[in-house]
């Protein structure tokens, strides 16, 4: 086949290249260039660039590398409006919403394959191939793409791919679905690349000290919209009681317990956050327990939109534990989330996935957990 490679500079992408040449396949390699990094945002204190593990020109410049090293063409598409515009503005937003986003979603999903796919399918490719852990499988019976978790689960990625369309699954390929992350290094260390014992970055690609609040400071600064940093205001209880203030809501975050900067007899959390009223809310630890949520943007990819009530294991955040729960639809792609038990801290702006209940394998669907109205 001719497949569309896509290209992180990291050792996972690295290794279902070198995969798919060694099955033959025709190849053509692409990286993305989304960040700008002269705009000197993500500086230290004496103006010197944080460094950054993912989507950075050394990662450009790992990417173009090991494409020569294995044969194929490789192009560098350039995104940083795309980006600026559909990734790190909303993250923005959300968060002087006070919400908790989680922009890699939206990245992977709405234009790092949407981008890619598009490039694909003008090229003439088969299929479009990252080094994504996760499975998709064409279901001849019901004439559907169902995507499936990684077989290594600690490394499984489809939490990142619940946005994917039928379409986008058509052409999906994953190499590394079937795959343990020592196997992966093996296949890179074997084909002699330049990435194979190279880190891998945990953080958001933007940004890379971990410190969002800062970031969001810096930015509005740069982009002389000083005017959107959020004011101090009140820290209050659920029950009303003024306890302290905060430095603007958007340094905080659901279940946060350090830096409140609040003397009690027992420990407090952060357990909503009011931008309206430009409040942090605490509580005690059992507060922050919730058993229902609403998400929006819900997309089914196992079926079509249901008409009746879902049982399924759901994910409210990257590393928590599918659990049970009873998803109901709402109309205008919501849905309703139940869980069996209580859990702590479901926090808004987070993607939340559902799997299907009898395997916890496949992906049922997805969504973007929102606050409910009051």
């Amino acid at each position: 086949m001719k497949i569309a490679v896509a290209m992180s500079g990291g050792v996972d992408s690295s290794a279902a290249a070198a995969l798919l040449k060694e099955q033959g396949h025709e190849l053509v390699g692409f990286t993305m260039q989304l960040w700008d990094q002269r705009r000197l945002i993500n500086v230290d204190e004496n103006g010197d660039p944080l460094p950054s593990r993912c989507c950075s020109l050394d990662d450009v410049y790992d990417a173009r590398r090991v494409a020569g090293s294995l044969g194929f063409p490789f192009y560098v598409l350039n995104l940083e409006k795309d980006f600026d515009r559909d990734v790190v503005e909303p993250f923005i937003q959300s968060y002087l919403s006070g919400e908790t986003p989680i922009p890699c979603v939206a990245c992977n999903s709405r234009l790092k394959f949407a981008s890619l796919d598009r490039m694909a399918v003008s090229l003439g490719c088969d299929k479009v191939a990252t080094g994504h852990y996760a499975r998709v499988e064409y279901d001849e019976e019901v004439n559907r793409y169902r995507l499936f978790r990684g077989r290594n689960h600690w490394k499984d990625q489809s939490y990142f791919l619940w946005e994917l369309t039928q379409e986008q699954l058509s052409r999906a390929f994953f190499p590394l679905g079937e795959m343990m992350k020592d196997d992966v290094r093996e296949i890179a260390r074997t084909a002699d690349l330049y990435t194979a014992d190279k880190q891998e970055s945990q953080e958001i690609c933007f940004v890379p000290d971990g410190k969002y609040s800062e970031f969001i400071d810096r930015f509005l600064e740069h982009e002389n919209r000083s005017d959107e940093i959020p004011e101090g205001g009140e820290i209050v209880s659920t029950s009303g009681a003024v306890l302290g203030s905060h430095t603007g809501i958007h340094r905080y975050t659901i279940g946060q317990r350090k830096g409140l900067g609040i003397a009690h007899e027992k420990p407090l959390y952060v357990v909503q956050i009011e931008r309206a009223k430009n409040q942090i809310i605490v509580g005690e630890a059992e507060e922050l327990d919730t058993m229902e949520f609403t998400a929006k943007g819900v997309n089914w990819i196992s079926f079509d939109t249901p008409t009746e009530a879902v049982k399924a294991l759901v994910k409210v955040r990257y590393r928590h534990d599918p659990t049970p729960a009873t998803i109901y639809p709402l109309p205008d792609s919501h849905a309703r989330v139940v869980f069996d038990e209580p859990q702590r801290a479901i926090t808004p702006g987070q993607a939340t996935i559902f799997y299907d209940i009898a395997t916890a394998e496949e992906v049922v669907g997805g969504g973007w957990i929102i606050r409910d109205p009051e």
